[in-house]
This record gives C-alpha cells, structure tokens and sequence, in this order.
C-alpha cells in the first residue's frame, strides 16, 4: 500500500482576482497554510478547484506552484481527468514533467461510457505514466459510476492505487473495502462520511473541508485510521455543520465563502458559478462561528 495517501488530502480552492486572473499569490499563501497545519497530501485541478473553467496554462500554473510550495513536504496529486482520454493522457504526462507525485482522474463524463468502455479509459491513462493513479468515482456530478466489479478489475493495474469514493452509495463502499485487495487505498470523496468509511476498513479522504480546516480534518481521518475513535467521533460531530453547509450551494461556492471570512481569500467564482445567496453567506458565517472555526 502506498501509505504517502492514507489521512487527509486537501482538494484545492483555486482563488482568483477580482478580474478573474488565477491569484498567485494568494494559492502560494493557501498552500503553504495547508502544509504548516500538517496535511497529508494536497490535490490541486480538481472540481473543488474549479477545474472545469480553468484553461491549459492555468493547470500547468495551478499544479507548478502545488509542486513548488510542497517542496517535497507532502504529496502532490494532480487532477486530470475528463471525456477525452486522448487529452487526459496528455495532461497526465505534463503533470508528470512538473513533478506531480500522483494523479487523481475522475471518471469521463458526459458521454456517459459503459463499463467496458471506463476500463478501457484507465488502461490507456495507466499505460501513458508511471505515476500512481487513484480513480475518482463521483456519480452525483458525471452521471457515470465505477462499479465495484470494474473497480476490483482496474485494481489489477499495478499503478492504480485507489479510489476516491463520491458516489453516496455506502453500500457500495462498504462491497468494495470488504472485495478490494489488501494494498488498495479506497479514500471518501465526502467529508461527512469519512468516519464511517475509515470505520469499514477505508483509508481517509480527499476533503473539500479541509481548505477551511486543515488540521482538524487531518486529524479526524487519522484518529479513525488508527482506531481512536473517541477523537475521532467528537472531530466529526463537532464540525459536521461545516461539512454540510459547505453544499448549501454547488462547490466551491459555499468554501470561498466561509474561506472569505476567515480572511484567507476572496470568494471569486468562475460562471457559470456564482456568488452564495446572501441568506447563505449568513448561514455560513454563523456555522463558522458555531463550529470555532478561524483563519
């Protein structure tokens, strides 16, 4: 097992000016906070990180800096994934020339491929690298699942390590730790179901909570890994209101926000995303308060 990915993963805000411009400055700043309160691995190019509206050069810039700031601290796994397998091949080997330690590659969507045809996919993505892979398996946003049978299949690959499990189906979960092999990482792609998953035998998360978050969501995943489940139950009680109104509207809008009022970036979103209600923001805010939560 590659135990580089086993705790908490961070996937990534991407924050932007006020004219739309990637910030910089502020992406360094996010980084380096990630990596002083003790994150496991951080996840740049991801949904979380807008990845759909962010152009070529943008994610080659996105994952450079991650690569740059990390220094080899913790882990980089890039996100590339999409309905073009030409095209993910391509970024994956770019990525792998900035210096990505891994990739996270969300299932192609939109033209909705059979099982076959997602087995194909990573066989083609898994053959054009080295680098290990961790499928990324989210249903509710592509309208594709990866089965457990497909998954237990590509397991079989030497390079794919894992999966991070969106799909909300915890029975489905629950089959693939119970059938995957020993060495097979099977992460949750939802903060608020990381304790039960790692209870089932799973191995952490890919966090969008984490960008507010850090250290506490690293250490609820490790608590539950290593059985303390006492620490590990009061991290997920205490912060659950904030893993739940972090999609009171579609992500990353509702994390901008709370990270706007810890001071940490300005909300800027890319349409066709928006700006939260401001009924939400005041919901956010006071959840915020509520849960002790500051920059």
């Amino acid at each position: 097992m590659d135990t580089r990915f086993i705790g908490c993963g961070t996937a990534l805000v991407t924050p932007f000016t006020a004219e739309g411009k990637l910030d910089e400055t502020t992406f360094r700043r996010l980084v380096k906070r990630q990596i002083d309160r003790g994150i496991t691995f951080l996840v740049p190019c991801g949904t979380t990180g807008e990845s759909p509206t962010l152009s070529h050069d943008e994610k080659l810039r996105v994952v450079k800096i991650t690569v740059e700031e990390s220094a080899g601290r913790v882990p980089v796994v890039a996100g590339a994934g999409g309905y073009d397998t030409a095209e993910v091949i391509g970024m994956v080997q770019e990525f792998t020339a900035l210096g990505a330690d891994a990739i996270l590659s969300v299932t192609p969507y939109y033209n909705k491929p059979s099982q076959a045809g997602l087995i194909a996919h990573y066989h083609a993505v898994a053959a054009a690298t080295k680098l290990p892979i961790i499928l990324y398996s989210v249903m509710p946003r592509t309208n594709v699942n990866i089965e457990v049978p497909t998954v237990l299949e590509l397991a079989q690959i030497p390079n794919i390590i894992g999966v991070k499990e969106a799909s909300g189906n915890i029975g489905q979960i629950a089959s693939l730790i119970h059938r995957a092999p020993r060495d097979f990482l099977v992460l949750s792609g939802d903060d608020a179901i990381t304790l039960p998953l790692v209870a089932l035998g799973g191995h952490g998360v890919i966090s969008v909570a984490s960008n507010e978050i850090p250290g506490e969501m690293t250490q609820l995943a490790r608590s539950a890994y290593e059985g303390d489940w006492t620490t590990a139950r009061e991290l997920h009680n205490r912060y659950l209101p904030l893993m739940e109104i972090n999609f009171c509207e579609p992500n990353p809008q509702p994390v901008k926000t709370a990270m706007e009022l810890m001071g940490l970036l300005e909300a800027h979103v890319r349409l066709p995303l928006i700006p939260v209600a401001a009924a939400n923001r005041q919901r956010i805010e006071a959840v915020l308060e509520a849960c002790g939560v500051e920059g």
